[in-house]
C-alpha cells in the first residue's frame, strides 16, 4: 500500500518548499499537496498517514483534524505556535536550517520516544532504513560531516580537528562526491538519519 502525506495550505510557495524538504527526509513517502480543504475532501481525505495543514485551514476545519490529532501537524508562525497548546505544530517562518531541524525533531519525537497513543504509525516514520548506503565515508569524513551538520564553518572545523583548512575543503569535496548531496540541509538530513548527530544538536 502506498504511503502518502498531505500538505494542505493555500500558499503555493509554502506547499512546494515543505514538500521538497519532506521528500528529502522521508523519500519512501509520496508527498501530495492541496491548495484548500475542499481539494483535500474532493480527493481521498482519510487515506493519508500525516497531514501538514496551515493554521487557517486547521481552525476552519478543526473537527476533521481533531479526529486525526496524532497524524496532524499545524503549520504556523512562532506567535501562533505558542497558542497551540497540545497540538503538534511546525513554525514555518524560520530559515531552512532551523526548519530542517524542527522537522527532524518531529521525526525523532515519533521514532525514538514511542508512538503517540491512538496512532501506531508514530509521528513520522523511521527513514533510516530508506537512506542510501554510507558510500564508504572514512571516519575523518564522518567527523567533518558531523561538524558541518552542526553548523561549523570550514575554519572552525579545521581548528576542532587540528587539520588544515585545505584538508577540510578536500574532505567536504569527497563527502559531496560520495553522497551526491550538495546542500548543507541535505548533508544535515543525511547525518541525522545516519545517527552521526542528534537533531537537537544542529
Amino acid at each position: 500500500m502506498e504511503k502518502e502525506i498531505a500538505i494542505i495550505d493555500n500558499n503555493s510557495l509554502a506547499r512546494i518548499g515543505l514538500a521538497n524538504l519532506l521528500e528529502e527526509i522521508i523519500p519512501e513517502f509520496t508527498i501530495r499537496t492541496f491548495g484548500s480543504f475542499a481539494e483535500l475532501m474532493a480527493d481521498t481525505p482519510d487515506m493519508f498517514v500525516h497531514y501538514f495543514v496551515s493554521i487557517q485551514i486547521y481552525l476552519e476545519h478543526t473537527a476533521f483534524f481533531l479526529r486525526k490529532k496524532f497524524q496532524t501537524v499545524v503549520l504556523c508562525n512562532a506567535e501562533t505556535q505558542a497558542q497551540l497548546s497540545g497540538v503538534l505544530s511546525l513554525n514555518i517562518n524560520q530559515n531552512e536550517q532551523h526548519l530542517v531541524k524542527s522537522i527532524l525533531l518531529l521525526h525523532q519525537h515519533g521514532h525514538h520516544k514511542g508512538h503517540p497513543q491512538g496512532h501506531p504509525a508514530g509521528m513520522l516514520p523511521a527513514a533510516r532504513s530508506q537512506m542510501p548506503p554510507q558510500n564508504d565515508l572514512t571516519m575523518r569524513e564522518i567527523e567533518v560531516l558531523s561538524l558541518v551538520a552542526r553548523g561549523f564553518i570550514n575554519k572552525e572545523i579545521a581548528d576542532k580537528l587540528h587539520i588544515s583548512l585545505t584538508t577540510v575543503i578536500t574532505h567536504r569535496k569527497n563527502i559531496t562526491e560520495k553522497l551526491g548531496i550538495k546542500t548543507i540541509s541535505g548533508l544535515t538530513i543525511y547525518a541525522v538519519m545516519r545517527g552521526y548527530v542528534e537533531a537537537d544538536s544542529i
